[in-house]
């Protein structure tokens, strides 16, 4: 069963070999603007929930999928089916279903990478991009992403210790569901996320499990009873098609992103605390990767999940940036 969201439908959509569960907002008639949603792990449409009543409210249609291997779509048993590649052709043909030449973006933690390659294979289908949490950097041809990682921060960072089948999901089987999403969405360590390997994947986060203020216990049982369904088996194959996406990516190697877009994240997110990206986004090489970057927003006092946290703040920055278009 989807959640009971005031103003949201639900549908399925074929597309990309991929049945798609898709919830919607706001007007459904043809030539309203269209704003696509895209989710993070662990996430599901639901985490935009805020969002679309606000694009809504403003006449925009909100589109927010459970992306492949999530929720209520369907999840792919081949872990290599979750390349940037599959996912951005999952929502090509999701914008060709909706029976509109360009839509604008958001996109959040893999659902922000997921909507610059987007940006970057198919610029003609986007007005105007806001992403959250994660920067672009252009492909590096000398390093995979799993080897820069290893590099800056060791064999314990979270999406090295992410890379064995069955090992992460054996110490999310360790935990109630709804502990798991208490512990992850209440992280606010301003620090690369590693796990020493004598400490479960829960134990090492910083949060008390305590449910956090800004999610009520209907949010965390929603969560819950659709990972306790799927399982995390889907998020996860996407950190371990990495360095496969990077393979595929060679003939973009330092390519820019044209289209114009918008950046917001928390001071205290560990994408924006990662080694090298504050001064990446302040001292001019955010800009020169992503030319049309318009507006870069740091958040204060904010962690990784800012569209759920700040909801109302967030919407706002969207909805303003996307009115220029």
């Amino acid at each position: 069963m989807a959640a009971t969201v005031e103003g949201v439908r639900h549908r399925t959509v074929e597309a990309n070999g991929v049945r798609l569960h898709v919830a919607e907002a706001g007007p459904e008639e043809a030539g309203a603007p269209v704003v696509l949603l895209v989710h993070g792990f662990p996430d599901l449409w639901y985490g935009w929930r805020h969002q679309m009543a606000a694009l809504a409210a403003r006449g925009y249609r909100a589109v927010a999928p459970d992306l492949r291997g999530y929720g209520d779509s369907d999840s792919p048993p081949d872990a290599s089916s979750y390349t940037t590649f599959h996912v951005v052709g999952d929502l090509v043909a999701l914008i060709s279903d909706l029976g509109q030449p360009r839509v604008f973006v958001v996109g959040h933690d893999w659902g922000a990478i997921v909507a610059w390659q987007l940006c970057l294979l198919r610029p003609d289908l986007v007005r105007a991009l806001v992403n959250l949490s994660v920067v672009y950097h252009p492909r590096r041809p000398e390093m995979s992403p799993l080897q820069t990682i290893r590099a800056a921060c060791g064999e314990d960072h979270y999406m090295c210790r992410f890379q064995e089948p069955g090992v992460a999901e054996a110490e999310f089987a360790l935990y109630d569901t709804k502990y798991v999403f208490k512990k992850t969405f209440g992280m606010r360590k301003p620090a690369p996320l590693v796990l020493p390997k004598d400490k479960s994947f829960f134990d090492s986060l910083d949060s008390d499990g305590t449910c956090p203020p800004w999610l009520s216990e209907e949010d965390i049982s929603y969560y819950a009873e659709k990972f306790a369904k799927t399982g995390f088996t889907g998020g996860l194959n996407y950190y371990r098609c990495m360095d496969r996406s990077w393979e595929l990516s060679a003939p973009w190697t330092g390519a820019q992103i044209k289209v114009p877009s918008k950046f917001i994240v928390g001071d205290l997110d560990i994408t924006y605390n990662a080694p090298g990206v504050p001064d990446y986004i302040h001292k001019g090489g955010f800009k020169a990767s992503v030319p049309n970057l318009e507006d870069v927003v740091i958040m204060e006092g904010v962690s990784h999940f800012l569209n759920q946290e700040k909801p109302n703040e967030v919407s706002d920055h969207i909805c303003e940036f996307f009115s220029k278009f």
